[in-house]
């Protein structure tokens, strides 16, 4: 994610920088979500759902291969894609809209960076935590349909949604814009995920550039892939709690009789406490680093590589 160019000669290519960041992000989540869209149905169910009684004492890697075959027994093999269409269309609008505010931003704050033009941490944060919040309200209503289309399979009293159209038209008709944005506010919560994993990153590829004695823009994919990794774990394990919350507020808006139900944020945090305490905050947590790291390792290294690409191949003059 190397900055626009300086100065007064960067609003010239400020429009393809931004094409480039959009395009690439767009593109890399869409690779990174085909590719680990599995593990995230597991998550998401794990999430959502206790743990079987009879899976328990299964050791953790046992319990997501056990998974994994009990979804492809009871829904056949596209039950590990469930929920990929709005996961793609999430990802398009998420990445591109992110991309292009955090560059737009970093633009902005720029003047506040030390000598080298590099951003500070503080201004790093900034710029990635206002493009979260504007990139998690634009795109709430396709993980609300992802979260569902992932778990009904799981309930047999509820009516499945037959595609990504269909359930976002009986989401908005039964529970009124509410229930897209249902889950919205740890959504904004999860705000300090992208406030850690991109500042965690930059620092990372400036520190591994600084030592390899190159730049940024010029970073072998392996030191992609480490900076990558190091900062997608670091901000996921910190930062897990809120997904659970927000997946459970997300999925129950399907079920006619919940046997629980959760008035809100406070209430279900409150709930997963008492029944389920500490490790409850943490279900599927060790699915989802299986996910997001090689999904993080894919989308960072796709990313740079495609951004690289678009700029040699957009003329330089491209407004």
């Amino acid at each position: 994610m190397s900055g626009s160019g300086q100065g007064q000669s960067s609003h010239r290519q400020s429009a393809r920088d931004l094409i480039c960041h959009a395009g690439a992000g767009a593109s890399a989540g869409a690779i990174a979500a085909t590719f680990v869209c599995p593990l995230d149905v597991i998550k998401t169910r794990l999430q959502v759902h206790c743990l079987p009684e009879a899976t328990q004492s299964i050791p953790r890697g046992g319990v997501i291969i056990t998974s994994l075959q009990n979804i492809i027994k009871t829904e056949g093999f596209k039950g590990l894609y469930h929920g990929l269409s709005p996961t793609i269309l999430a990802l398009l609008a998420n990445w591109t809209v992110y991309f292009t505010l955090y560059e737009q931003l970093k633009h902005i704050l720029r003047s506040h960076g030390d000598s080298s033009g590099q951003l500070t941490i503080g201004g790093n944060v900034v710029a990635a935590a206002g493009a979260g919040a504007v990139t998690a309200i634009t795109t709430n209503p396709f993980w609300v349909v992802k979260t569902r289309l992932q778990t009904q399979g799981m309930r047999a009293d509820v009516v499945p949604y037959k595609s990504v159209h269909s359930a976002l038209g009986r989401i908005l008709h039964e529970e009124g814009i509410r229930g897209l944005y249902s889950g919205i506010l740890p959504s904004l919560a999860g705000i300090s995920h992208v406030a850690i994993q991109f500042p965690a990153y930059e620092k990372l590829k400036a520190y591994i550039a600084e030592k390899e004695n190159t730049t940024v823009d010029k970073l072998s994919p392996m030191s992609v892939v480490i900076a990558s990794s190091i900062s997608k774990v670091l901000a996921s394990v910190m930062t897990y709690p809120h997904e659970v919350v927000r997946s459970r507020l997300q999925e129950q808006g399907q079920l006619r009789n919940p046997t629980v139900h959760y008035a809100g944020v406070t209430d279900c945090v409150k709930k997963v406490f008492q029944k389920e305490g500490i490790p409850g905050f943490y279900r599927g947590c060790a699915t989802n680093l299986l996910r997001t790291t090689p999904s993080a390792v894919i989308t960072f290294t796709s990313y740079e590589m495609i951004r690289r690409f678009l700029q040699q191949v957009i003329p330089p003059g491209t407004r």
